[in-house]
């Protein structure tokens, strides 16, 4: 977060001005303007850089092979991708050391397979903030990599996710086995399907964030943990809506091996409870890792058993 905040201050406004003026995408170290963002990529190679993104639609994709690339809206909010994939993946496809993601929303994507995302991380570090993932298959989908880190600050999820691919369901966030996963200040709101967070990470820090499943269809669980983890999930707000796919846990613990240690995982701090007209019995946090024995105090609606062992 720290690089990624210093290389916004870094733009100054007459760069901002010119290369609104002559290119969609600029390389800010360099003031070198492409009108396309693999262009740009290509010209930070093997390198470290940063690429100004200019106010616009943009119906095209980039792939990061190396290097270390921050790709920043020179206005937070104002530069959209909009459902162009690359290699039928994402709109960006990160298999460098690592990326930054700041003022950007990314939306439509879907491919055939059902796995179209705003993000897809290969490999490498990866800091998201303040970004929107919108009416996609996926929001940021990544695979394994136990040296490096996923961070995702001030973003926001809407109506992602499906379970209609062979393959299994999509989420708004899958991250497969990463040493860490950092998630704070983000908002989850109207699934379409699958979880609002899937993680394999070794450890999890879930914190300050809203899961608004008012308005979800056919939504399953808010946390997975399927592998385990160690970490935190605390001072977030949950509400579980009508339509569920699976209704019976807000957390899941450990539901499918036990990949990581889950002895040292916390859940406190955070108020669940059902949305208004919706009347069933659920359980807060469900464990299948026998390694928890219980949680922390949470404050729960009525119809929520707070822990259970399966």
């Amino acid at each position: 977060m720290i690089a990624l905040v210093a290389a916004l201050v870094a733009l100054p406004s007459a760069t901002l001005t010119a290369q609104d003026r002559e290119a969609a995408f600029t390389v800010v170290a360099t003031g070198q303007g492409f009108d396309r963002l693999q262009e740009a990529v290509n010209a930070i190679g093997d390198g470290e850089g940063a690429i100004a993104i200019a106010p616009g639609r943009y119906s095209q994709c980039a792939v990061q092979e190396r290097g270390q690339i921050s790709y920043l809206a020179s206005e937070p909010g104002s530069a959209v991708f909009d459902t162009v994939t690359c290699e039928g993946k994402a709109a960006l496809v990160l298999r460098g050391r690592g990326a930054e993601v700041s003022g950007l929303i990314f939306q439509n994507m879907r491919v055939p397979d059902f796995n179209g995302a705003g993000i897809r991380l290969e490999k490498g570090n990866l800091t998201v903030a303040d970004s929107w993932f919108r009416d996609s298959q996926q929001g940021i989908l990544t695979a394994g990599d136990m040296a490096s880190q996923i961070v995702v600050d001030r973003s926001t999820f809407s109506r992602l996710g499906t379970c209609e691919g062979a393959g299994g369901c999509a989420h708004s966030i899958y991250t497969g086995s990463y040493g860490h996963v950092r998630i704070t200040r983000s908002r989850f709101e109207q699934g379409a399907g699958g979880h609002y967070v899937k993680s394999r990470a070794a450890q999890v820090d879930i914190a300050s964030c809203s899961f608004d499943d008012a308005g979800g269809r056919n939504t399953n669980y808010m946390i997975d943990l399927p592998a385990g983890a160690s970490g935190q999930i605390s001072n977030n707000w949950f509400v579980q809506g009508q339509s569920k796919e699976n209704y019976s846990a807000f957390i899941a613990v450990a539901a499918e091996d036990r990949e990581h240690s889950s002895a040292g995982l916390t859940v406190v701090g955070n108020d669940a409870r059902l949305a208004p007209g919706v009347d069933r019995n659920t359980v807060f946090v469900a464990d299948w890792s026998g390694e928890m024995s219980g949680i922390g105090d949470n404050a729960l609606g009525r119809g929520l058993k707070p822990f259970e062992e399966r």
